[in-house]
């Protein structure tokens, strides 16, 4: 098995704005951060350049939005170009696809639940989705490259 790379950039497409994990390999979760916004599944560059020489990256990870029956949706298509553009723009940063299907339920328990525990502003619905990504990747990694 590969060693696991010590961090990690973790994408939740989506083509308004994309949520955005950071990860390390010694805790397996993911930090929310700042979303990316888009259009139509294009993201603001600048944003995504900005993270990737601020967090330097060993790999990225982008969600593939299947459908619940594992078949392929047309988000998926999307996604599966925004991941090769990745590939293309950090040619020395692997790029892999992680299956999302219910990250953002997952997203919405979690933050229904440390909403009850803290007051004062939560982390984005996309970003937290991000993080269960991450973790999902880390629980079980895809090493299929982009």
């Amino acid at each position: 098995m590969a060693e696991l790379p010590e961090r990690l950039l973790a994408f939740d497409f989506g083509t308004k704005r994309m949520g955005v994990a950071s990860g390390q390999v010694i805790t397996a979760v993911g930090t929310p951060l700042t979303p990316v916004p888009a259009r139509d599944g294009i993201p603001d560059w600048d944003s995504v350049d900005a993270l990737v020489r601020e967090w330097q990256p060993q790999a990225l990870v982008v969600g593939n939005p299947l459908n619940m029956d594992g078949s392929v949706s047309e988000l998926s298509h999307l996604a599966l170009k925004f991941a090769r553009r990745l590939a293309a723009r950090y040619p020395r940063i692997p790029v892999y696809r992680q299956d999302e299907r219910l990250s953002t339920r997952e997203a919405r328990a979690t933050l229904a639940e440390v909403g009850q525990q803290r007051r004062g502003r939560l982390p984005s619905l996309d970003s937290t989705a991000a993080c269960h990504i991450l973790a999902s990747w880390y629980a079980e990694p895809n090493w299929l490259r982009v």
